[in-house]
């Protein structure tokens, strides 16, 4: 019983330690998303009935001068604009109430809104993800700086990758794929994502000749200090450890901004790169993470510090903007592509088509879910931990 009540109390701990920087993570990355639609949707004159934070029933909530009622519900997941003549939350119209609505009252209803605003008032979510995040990393590269390490091979260790391919000390990486490398931070972020990957490296040899070399990472195992196992690739490159050869450097707001541009796009170009690599069997769908996991790793970050979870908040919003844009009914992607096919064919899709899009789409979005989710809960051990509180 003692151990029984031991282990509940040790989960509780860490459920609150997760919870609190989640819904931190999770409400600014949804209000963004939702403030896109929002603001552009008022742009377009589309009348604007709710704007929610969380599903469910309503905590606390207020009305604007336009008549918006922006509330906090009690189900902290997420969020959703409701717009004049929505039947749903999802953006589902009452296609039948809509027809009976006269002619001079529907100026304000984003379903009879031309084609070109409705695209624009949903590509405005996944947009706002995006800005927030090269904001967000340009005021960390502006007010906190980056680490910068230069480039050069310091060690090349035995029997490596980087051994294999010819790799030798004192060489300085000058592009990888094409792709200039300023410091050593850019190689590693690279290579640690790309395990098994053919890259090629042009690099500078210590007596000033340019090589060119062709080797792929090797996949590793390791664990962080939080004990979380990841697979990342590797060379057997080292950095020097002189004191002189890392600085922390922070740069003016303009520069900053582009490298915020930069950042995001790296996280895109991953992120799309991994998940295609998962569709076509080449990559290990277990590394798919659900809400347990995103939990986990916000109240991990924010062990960390303040600036580490803002860093989270703009990955994470990535992610979610990314994710928004798949071509799938329910989500923003699908709401663009119904649109894509009204502006070719000059007429909206079938009523009965879009319902089915939106079945399948709904199927689709569950199933991953619950494949992330059980991705979650054999990452947390919680199988484990659940027969430990019995045995």
């Amino acid at each position: 019983m003692l151990n029984l009540l031991a282990g509940i109390g040790g989960f509780g701990e860490s459920l609150w330690g997760y919870l609190l920087p989640y819904l931190f993570v999770l409400t600014i990355v949804v209000f963004f998303h939702e403030l896109g639609h929002f603001l552009v949707a008022r742009l377009c004159g589309v009348k604007v009935d709710t704007f929610s934070i969380g599903f469910g029933k309503e905590i606390v909530g207020w009305d604007d001068r336009y008549g918006t009622r922006w509330k906090i519900s009690w189900i902290p997941l997420g969020g959703y604009v409701k717009f004049a003549g929505d039947d749903t939350a999802a953006s589902t119209p009452d296609r039948r109430r809509l027809a009976e609505i006269p002619m001079d009252r529907r100026g304000g209803l984003f379903y009879f809104k031309p084609v070109y605003q409705r695209a624009a008032v949903v590509a405005a979510g996944p947009v706002a993800n995006f800005i927030l995040a090269i904001l967000l990393f340009a005021g960390l590269f502006t007010f906190v700086g980056r680490g910068i390490a230069a480039p050069v091979a310091d060690t090349v260790t035995a029997g490596s990758a980087a051994e294999a391919a010819g790799f030798h000390p004192g060489d300085r990486v000058v592009s990888i794929d094409g792709s200039s490398i300023d410091s050593f931070e850019d190689m590693q972020r690279i290579v640690s994502t790309s395990a098994g990957v053919p890259l090629t490296f042009v690099v500078k040899r210590a007596d000033g000749q340019t090589s060119t070399l062709k080797v792929a990472p090797r996949e590793y195992v390791e664990k962080d200090r939080f004990g979380n196992t990841y697979k990342i690739g590797r060379l057997g490159i080292g950095r020097s450890t002189d004191a002189g050869s890392y600085r922390v450097e922070r740069v003016n707001p303009a520069t900053a901004l582009w490298l915020g541009v930069k950042e995001t796009w790296f996280v895109v170009a991953r992120t799309g790169d991994y998940i295609g690599k998962v569709v076509t069997g080449r990559e290990d769908a277990s590394q798919l993470g659900g809400p347990l996991r995103t939990a986990q790793i916000s109240g991990q970050v924010a062990s960390i510090g303040f600036t580490a979870l803002l860093a989270m908040i703009a990955t994470f919003s990535v992610s979610i903007g990314l994710l928004n844009l798949f071509p799938v009914p329910m989500l923003d992607g699908g709401h663009l592509l119904y649109y894509a096919v009204e502006a070719v064919s000059g007429r909206p899709m079938g009523e009965r088509a879009q319902e089915v899009g939106f079945r399948v789409g709904l199927a689709l979005v569950m199933s991953l879910m619950i494949f992330a989710t059980w991705n979650d809960l054999v990452h947390l051990q919680v199988f484990s931990f659940l027969s430990g509180l019995f045995s």
